[in-house]
């Protein structure tokens, strides 16, 4: 069977359905082959893909590890390059064919789906895209009346929470953790996707492409913002990371791609004076976004010239701002409207 799904503007094919992911019509057409992808879970790419990997050379580990010490992610060339190999510590593996329009999952039997879809929709996900060359950061975005804003920063910043807080006022939300960028050129349509993404925009804008309905939020952050986090069910069974389903609770879901109307790059939080925010240096706005984009680890020279590029671009073309939280999570009322009054007070593009 087949189970078709929109996520960052492709058309996604599964032969098992995809909890947490709205479906569209399985029987669409597209004729713009390079925005399909086919997903094909708890299935080998070739038979002895488990047992004989066929690794020609490892491509990249993970400077994180698990509690045993190991790292969190490998990832080699395999089958004579005719795939990428990742392999995660706790033996869930992925496989992205050469063209990338295949991606192939396994893992182990205490595991489930939910656990792989928590890579597959998140890192793996992000690399993918990636590697076909779509610029992600990792952002959250949030639609604001016909635009939207992202919020960009490390692991742990108060991206997903500021995002949920903005979910909870009713704001929709286009995507949690990755944003990819969609770039239209004059007279081009800028809502086709990543088969867009490499033109010039020269006379053109950024657009964020919309991901998937829900935020991923630990427990720490529903509780702050809803009391509980009992009422929100798990990613996976074994991991304490819950998910906000857009579209319950008042919060709304953006389905379609919206203009990138500004940057906020949040800084370390502090005590005095914040929250607040600024413009941001250009050297400072440019250096931030490159350290918050995905698989820098695996782009060729010419990849990494292409990023640059455009980075380079979007910060020439859209405001930049730096936000300062407060140390204090209570005041993440004030830090929104903090933001959405700076936004209202940028002259509009």
């Amino acid at each position: 069977m087949d189970f078709a799904y929109s996520v960052f503007g492709l058309l996604i094919h599964s032969n098992v359905p995809i909890p947490g992911v709205p479906p569209v019509d399985s029987y669409a057409v597209d004729p713009d082959i390079s925005r399909h992808l086919r997903f094909h879970l708890d299935v080998l790419p070739y038979p002895d893909a488990l047992l004989s990997p066929r690794e020609q050379e490892l491509a990249y580990v993970s400077s994180y590890t698990d509690e045993s010490g190991a790292p969190v992610l490998r990832i080699w060339n395999a089958a004579d390059k005719s795939f990428l190999r990742l392999s995660y510590s706790d033996g869930t593996q992925f496989w992205l064919d050469h063209p990338r329009q295949n991606v192939f999952a396994a893992w182990p039997g205490q595991l489930t789906l939910e656990n792989a879809l928590s890579y597959l929709l998140g890192p793996v996900f992000g690399l993918l895209l990636r590697l076909r060359g779509v610029t992600c950061l990792h952002a959250s975005a949030v639609a604001f009346e016909d635009r939207c804003v992202v919020f960009v920063g490390p692991e742990g910043a108060g991206k997903s929470t500021t995002a949920a807080a903005f979910a909870k006022r009713g704001f929709a939300v286009l995507s949690d953790d990755i944003v990819a960028l969609s770039i239209s050129s004059s007279g081009i349509s800028s809502d086709r996707g990543p088969a867009d993404a490499r033109l010039t925009p020269d006379v053109g804008s950024f657009r964020v492409l919309p991901a998937y309905p829900h935020l991923c939020l630990w427990p720490d952050s529903l509780k702050f913002l809803y009391g509980s986090e009992k009422q929100f069910p798990r990613l996976a069974p074994d991991w304490d990371k819950r998910k906000l389903v857009l579209g319950t609770k008042g919060t709304r879901f953006a389905h379609r791609a919206l203009p990138l109307a500004a940057i906020y790059l949040f800084a370390d939080r502090a005590t005095e004076g914040a929250p607040r925010v600024a413009a941001a240096p250009l050297k400072m706005s440019l250096l931030s976004l490159l350290a918050n984009t995905y698989a820098n680890n695996l782009l060729d020279a010419a990849m990494r010239a292409e990023e640059f590029s455009v980075l380079d671009r979007l910060i020439s073309s859209v405001p930049v701002r730096l936000l300062t939280p407060h140390a204090n999570s209570a005041y993440i009322e004030e830090l929104c409207n903090l933001i959405y009054n700076d936004f209202q007070a940028l002259p509009r593009g």
